[in-house]
């Protein structure tokens, strides 16, 4: 699977109810995939199909190009130097949004910090206890996205040493995946929901789509920042407050990895919301990078990114919680 099984995320993100609709008309699909669950909602007033099978398939497809779990994965076998592969358009569609993301964000988003994520114990590889400053620099080799190109569908890296890893918007693009399957079938109003990572098209009887966002609290209970409104909208949040760990000198370490430092430090910035009248891989992207970023480069990147509308949840210099909206 994408994530790791003993990291599930909770949620950062739950479905809000926007009004009642017909059971003749109202499909709703549930179950686990890449690590967390996930949540399908679409009206298909024609035929009420189900298409779960379909669904579990195209599942099935996005692991065998992109989980780092499966060893028989194209990303998996890339990884471990097979020069081979001939890779798929799942991966050829996530290796040009990987691009386009990293150059606007200056490399704050970066899928090849793959050995790094392993290293700190968040990823499918060894985990390395206390990793020494010497030991993140000799990683850091492996790290740049300027170091690898696609060309008639092979990938190609300067060295063994780097190691891709697109956990950071797996969920974001297999939550579009099946946004198109249903499209295609000429279903326009759904909300599908993976680990939190939303994409909503249309209406349910009349209304848009609602979503809330959490408060990042630390001490594990549950309660609302805001409701979000999506209008044909794509939105992801991450954060740090609750995925990750303690090393063994009390140091907190979390799953977002600077890819410029090689750090995994908690910053001030607790939780990021992105959404975007577009795919829900972009903002699942730029959610991440923006962790890393930090909330004053992440505020400055806004004022070029006026299409994307972000929510920022952070602690001030008394360590009181603030939101920052754009």
């Amino acid at each position: 699977m994408i994530q790791k099984i003993a990291y599930i995320v909770c949620l950062a993100v739950f479905l809000i109810s926007c009004g009642q609709e017909k059971k003749s008309s109202e499909i709703k699909l549930a179950g686990f995939v890449f690590g967390t669950t996930y949540h399908i909602t679409y009206v298909d007033a024609d035929n009420q199909a189900n298409y779960q099978k379909s669904i579990d398939s195209l599942f099935n497809l996005v692991n065998k190009s992109l989980s780092t779990y499966l060893p028989t994965s194209d990303i998996s076998k890339i990884n471990n130097g097979d020069t081979t592969v001939v890779v798929d358009k799942m991966f050829v569609d996530v290796f040009a949004k990987a691009k386009k993301i990293y150059k606007e964000t200056a490399g704050y988003f970066d899928p090849t910090i793959g050995k790094l994520i392993n290293a700190y114990g968040f990823g499918s590889g060894k985990e390395r206890k206390n990793l020494s400053s010497k030991e993140i620099e000799k990683l850091m080799i492996g790290v740049g996205f300027d170091k690898v190109k696609l060309e008639n569908n092979k990938v190609y890296r300067e060295s063994d040493q780097i190691e891709f890893n697109v956990n950071a918007f797996a969920k974001g693009y297999g939550v579009d995946v099946i946004g198109w399957f249903l499209e295609d079938k000429k279903i326009n109003n759904y909300l599908i929901e993976i680990g939190g990572e939303i994409r909503a098209r249309g209406k349910k009887k009349g209304k848009l789509w609602k979503v809330a966002i959490e408060k990042p609290n630390i001490d594990g209970t549950r309660s609302l920042q805001k409701i979000i409104t999506l209008d044909d909208e794509s939105m992801a949040t991450s954060g740090n407050y609750r995925k990750f760990k303690i090393n063994e000198n009390g140091k907190k370490i979390v799953h977002t990895v600077n890819p410029k430092t090689g750090l995994a430090s908690q910053s001030n910035l607790l939780s990021v919301s992105v959404r975007l009248k577009g795919d829900c891989a972009d903002v699942d992207a730029y959610a991440t990078a923006f962790l890393a970023m930090g909330l004053e480069k992440t505020t400055a990147f806004l004022l070029k990114h006026p299409e994307l509308k972000v929510v920022l949840l952070y602690n001030d210099k008394n360590n009181e919680l603030k939101e920052f909206e754009n």
